[in-house]
C-alpha cells in the first residue's frame, strides 16, 4: 500500500513539473515574440525607447520624457487603447481584443452599435490591473504613445479571461492623455 502510495505521489510530481516546464517553455516563446516585435519596430523607429519594468516592456513611439510628472503607483491615468493577443512577432486586426479607438474599430471591421465605448479610460495603477500592464503602464507621462507587451505569466496565466485564451501573451497600444499623482 505504502509503494502504491509513493508511485502515486512520483507520478503526481512528475505530471507538475511537467506542466510547470510546459508553461515556462510557452513564456519563454512568447517572450521571444515580444523581442521580435521591439526589435522590428526600433528598427522601424529609431525615436522609439524601450523600458523593461520587471515581466513588462514599454516600447515608446512618442515620448514626451519632459521633467514633468511619471505616472506612480496608485496613480491615475486616462488613455485611449487597443489590446491585442500576440501569437507572433507582429499584432493585426485578427488579434484585437478590445479598444477604444473607433478608427482602430473600423479598421478591425468591427460593427458596433453601441458607439459610447470610444471614450478615453481611467484607469488606476494598482493591483486590480494584470501584472504586466500595470508594470508597463508605471512611468508614462502625458503624450506618450507606447507598445505594453506582457507574456502570459504577467497576464491572466493558466486561466481564460473572456475571449482571452488561457497562456495568452498581451499587447496594449496605448495613447496616454493625462496622469495625477496622488
Amino acid at each position: 500500500m505504502k509503494r502504491k502510495a509513493l508511485i502515486i505521489a512520483a507520478l503526481f510530481l512528475l505530471a507538475w513539473g511537467c506542466t510547470k516546464q510546459s508553461l515556462k517553455t510557452t513564456y519563454d516563446k512568447q517572450a521571444g515574440y515580444i523581442n521580435s516585435f521591439v526589435t522590428a519596430q526600433m528598427n522601424a523607429d529609431t525615436l522609439a525607447t524601450l523600458v523593461r519594468n520587471e515581466g513588462a516592456w514599454r516600447l515608446t513611439l512618442k515620448d514626451n520624457r519632459d521633467p514633468g510628472d511619471s505616472l506612480l503607483a496608485g496613480g491615475q491615468v486616462i488613455l485611449e487603447y487597443a489590446s491585442y493577443t500576440l501569437t507572433g512577432a507582429s499584432v493585426s486586426s485578427s488579434n484585437l481584443i478590445e479598444t477604444n479607438r473607433k478608427d482602430i474599430a473600423t479598421a478591425a471591421n468591427w460593427k458596433l452599435t453601441d458607439t459610447t465605448i470610444f471614450q478615453p479610460v481611467t484607469l488606476t495603477l494598482d493591483k486590480t490591473l494584470v501584472d504586466g500592464l500595470r508594470m508597463g503602464l508605471h512611468g508614462v507621462q502625458p503624450g506618450d504613445e507606447a507598445y505594453i507587451l506582457f507574456t502570459g505569466e504577467y497576464a491572466y496565466g493558466n486561466k481564460e479571461n473572456g475571449t482571452i485564451p488561457a497562456k495568452s501573451a498581451l499587447v496594449y497600444h496605448v495613447w496616454i492623455e493625462s496622469i495625477k499623482n496622488e
